[in-house]
């Protein structure tokens, strides 16, 4: 499980940059050398459109505005993502409970299992 995530394209949706760089190091550490990172809604949109990604990271709240829009463009593509929040509510997820959620503040291993779970065929 230690590069599984390389050769794949990954979408990193967070609008913290110091959370950013800890995710992007450790995607980097589980083999990921495509990462896009998006820290708005449009922004999110706009690399969807573009591209097409393998796996999405999602912040639930970005910057006030809950992130339901991207999340429904990751599920029309059928792109398997899973959120990450410093939250312990469960009403943002609202038509993705079916979805993964990291909890902020996670660890490398916490990261990798959830996302090898996804990725899994």
């Amino acid at each position: 499980m230690d590069k599984f995530l390389s050769g794949r394209r990954v979408l990193v949706v967070e609008d913290e940059m110091l959370i950013l760089i800890m995710i992007e190091d450790m995607l980097a550490d589980l083999g990921c050398e495509d990462v896009n990172a998006a820290a708005t809604t449009s922004q999110a949109l706009a690399l969807i459109e573009a591209q097409i990604f393998d796996v999405a990271m999602l912040d639930m709240n970005l910057n006030g505005n809950n992130s339901h829009a991207v999340a429904e463009a990751l599920a029309a593509r059928n792109v398997p993502f899973v959120f990450s929040t410093g939250y312990s509510g469960h009403e943002m997820r609202d038509g993705y409970r079916d979805r993964p959620v990291l909890k902020k503040p996670f660890m490398e291993k916490d990261l990798a299992e959830v996302l090898w779970c996804v990725l899994a065929p």
